[in-house]
């Protein structure tokens, strides 16, 4: 097991050699299948790949254990595409979290003002002592250094609700690392993945700074 690592790789190659039902909570951001780029040119991988990310579902509810549950964010124009994955990967949709913007992501048809993530159940795992709100306020990242960087405030919730202290958090799309940071703030452990070396080691930076934190606050 490559507990508190960041992975360069594969996501559905690693999952696949992980051990089964090891995983106890999936916190994951995927590239939503929109070919996205931001206001400085700055893209995705496997954004305009569907055989990139959606076959990645099925190792990763493999790896969870039974009962237990994985938060996935997604766009609404490929969202048939995803909970047809999900389905077929043995995942059941319980639930969505949307988050408020006091701003405009982007203007076309509308403005869109707010996140998606959904809540997705392997078995039938125990309802969360504290749900959260399922309407929340965003916090914004910056986007420093991702294109789509959520912010540790939006995901540290998430780990809180519906995991516990010392529990292993994945995210098989991990970007700059704010699941495993949110994970290691929490007393958690973390295992996360991503095919972009670029942004594995923008994660490992991070976590590194976490580490120094919490060295210091511990003297």
């Amino acid at each position: 097991m490559h507990i508190n690592q960041i992975i360069h790789g594969n996501s559905s190659e690693v999952l696949a050699e992980l051990p089964e039902g090891s995983i106890d909570l999936v916190v994951t951001d995927p590239p939503y299948l929109v070919n996205y780029r931001d206001r400085d040119g700055r893209s995705l991988k496997n954004d305009d790949n569907p055989d990139g990310v959606l076959p990645v579902f099925a190792p990763m509810a493999r790896a969870m254990k039974q009962n237990s549950f994985a938060i996935c964010f997604s766009g609404w124009s490929a969202l048939p595409e995803f909970t047809a994955a999900w389905k077929a990967a043995g995942l059941r949709l319980v639930g969505e979290i949307v988050w408020r913007k006091n701003y405009a992501s982007r203007k076309g048809f509308m403005q869109y003002r707010h996140e998606s993530a959904y809540v997705l159940a392997k078995g039938r795992p125990a309802l969360p002592q504290q749900p959260l709100p399922s309407v929340m306020e965003w916090t914004y990242s910056g986007n420093k250094s991702h294109p789509t960087e959520k912010a540790v405030e939006v995901i540290a919730p998430l780990i809180r609700c519906f995991s516990k202290p010392g529990d292993l958090i994945c995210d098989p799309f991990s970007g700059s690392g704010s699941t495993s940071v949110a994970a290691a703030l929490n007393g958690r452990d973390y295992l996360c993945i991503d095919i972009d070396a670029k942004h594995v080691t923008t994660a490992k930076t991070r976590l590194a700074g976490v580490t120094r934190f919490q060295t210091a606050r511990a003297a």
